[in-house]
């Protein structure tokens, strides 16, 4: 009887051994509000992996994408009252919050890759600050490719979308689509296809990416290749959630997230052209802006541009001057 109680107290130990890594274990929830297959999910889905694999499977993060878990503006809010521990958000979303969030939506401030990783570099420590007031650590951030403008009939001047049914999705675009006397509506991604669908939306700017994932030519025939802005994901995480893991896995965690943001704004640029591709293989009317729609479309931007400095301030002019260098 004694020698059955001390093996059946040698097996609970080895049980308790075997359970000890499994106990040490930390999960995190991750809602992303893109599809699965879109470039910035898989770039997430693998900076998953990454820190699994560095952290030796002591942090795993499961992703939720296509808004399954939280709609896009309900993300952050979610991850800064410990509804999920991290997650991946249009920046320009929350441009009310404060300015510093829209600088990468300021029409033609940033037009190709190179201004806009020198913009990313120019206002990443006043980002970094305000995430850091609510709560949040910014991990990384990818462009989208350069957003171009959609249309259901032909524009060649600005006067052309007056009174179309215009998609927003961010404070920014809403100020667009008053400027050109458009019916602005907000619809995000996750909603985009029904809207072009059932002709909730007739007009829209944005990216060749997103015009692939929502199969844009099913309801848009026309392309205007404007390229107003490169805007940007940003993937963050709470600041209690990433203090809670001891130094190697915070480790693994920045380290994993310097290379997801090296590896998403190289995809970002190599999908730039396929996406355009694509569009053509469907059909689509890909065209340069004419004269007068490049010409009206930078007045709009040179307003734009003085607004949000206005209400961006002096964090606004250290930002700009930043990049000017």
């Amino acid at each position: 009887m004694a020698r059955l109680k001390s093996l059946a107290l040698a097996l609970a130990g080895l049980a308790a051994l075997a359970a000890g890594p499994a106990a040490a274990q930390t999960k995190w929830n991750l809602p992303s509000a893109y599809p699965g297959d879109n470039f910035h999910t898989e770039n997430i889905a693998q900076f998953g992996k990454d820190v699994e694999s560095l952290s030796g499977g002591k942090l795993t993060i499961t992703m939720h994408p296509n808004a399954s878990l939280f709609k896009a503006p309900e993300i952050k809010r979610a991850v800064m009252t410990g509804q999920a521990q991290a997650g991946e958000v249009l920046m320009s979303l929350h441009e009310n919050e404060d300015p510093v969030f829209g600088v990468d939506v300021v029409p033609f401030l940033a037009t190709s890759y190179d201004q806009s990783k020198a913009l990313y570099l120019a206002s990443k420590p006043a980002v970094e600050k305000k995430l850091a007031s609510q709560g949040l650590k910014l991990l990384y951030t990818v462009p989208w490719p350069p957003q171009g403008l959609f249309s259901k009939t032909a524009v060649t001047k600005i006067e052309d979308l007056k009174g179309a049914k215009w998609r927003a999705y961010n404070p920014g675009t809403s100020r667009i689509g008053d400027a050109v006397g458009a019916q602005s509506v907000t619809v995000q991604q996750a909603e985009l296809a029904q809207a072009l669908a059932t002709g909730v939306v007739t007009a829209l700017i944005t990216s060749a990416a997103t015009g692939y994932d929502v199969k844009i030519w099913e309801s848009i025939p026309y392309f205007y290749d404007v390229q107003a802005w490169l805007p940007k994901n940003m993937v963050f995480v709470s600041q209690a959630a990433f203090d809670a893991l001891d130094k190697p896995t915070q480790d693994a965690v920045m380290k994993a997230a310097a290379t997801a943001e090296e590896r998403g704004w190289k995809s970002s640029m190599e999908k730039s052209k396929w996406y355009m591709d694509q569009l053509v293989a469907k059909g689509m009317k890909i065209e340069p802006p004419s004269a007068d729609l490049k010409t009206g479309f930078q007045a709009i931007g040179k307003q734009l541009a003085a607004d949000w400095l206005k209400k961006a301030g002096p964090t606004g002019e250290q930002i700009l001057g930043a990049y000017s260098k």
